[in-house]
């Protein structure tokens, strides 16, 4: 149901194959999983300002961003600078069948947790067959009435011919 776009990462893979460099973390790595009818995606996002976190969603794509500022005194000289700061974004492509209206966010911790229902017309549900008997009206022998009962409390029946393919 969801669907990754990262747009750099073959490019960073081929980079580093090719030049040689060491392997980098990813700025914004993440988790994807789902429980029940829900998706939960997490990002790992520590020392990033819960003021700068931005998810958005538009035409199925969901985007995340948010900024690691550096807070040091203005004397400060670094021996040694590993830990990344600025703006970093990251997009997913969301399948249809997933309720963007409903998308659930929360931030503890270091780790940014989205919670994304699945929509109702993309769950699983059962359809019923019933056994139209030869009393009932508008049937004829070697005919059978189908009854379909869809999540959105509409009913619809069918007169299916014996051998007849729908």
């Amino acid at each position: 149901m969801i669907m990754r776009f990262d747009p750099f990462r073959d490019l960073d893979r081929l980079a580093g194959e090719v030049f040689g460099a060491a392997r980098t973390p990813a700025l914004m790595p993440m988790d994807c999983l789902r429980t029940g009818d829900t998706f939960v995606v997490r990002f790992d996002m520590p020392g990033i300002d819960v003021d700068s976190l931005d998810v958005s969603a538009e035409n199925n794509t969901l985007t995340v961003r948010g900024e690691r500022r550096r807070r040091d005194p203005e004397d400060a000289a670094y021996l040694v600078s590993e830990l990344p700061s600025g703006s970093y974004s990251r997009q997913l492509v969301l399948g249809d069948g997933l309720d963007v209206e409903a998308i659930s966010a929360e931030y503890r911790d270091g780790v940014l947790t989205l919670r994304i229902p699945v929509a109702e017309r993309a769950k699983p549900r059962r359809i019923e067959v019933s056994h139209g008997d030869q009393k009932t009206l508008g049937t004829t022998a070697g005919q059978r009435m189908i009854t379909v009962e869809g999540g959105d409390s509409r009913t619809e029946r069918r007169q299916v011919s014996a051998g007849a393919h729908t």
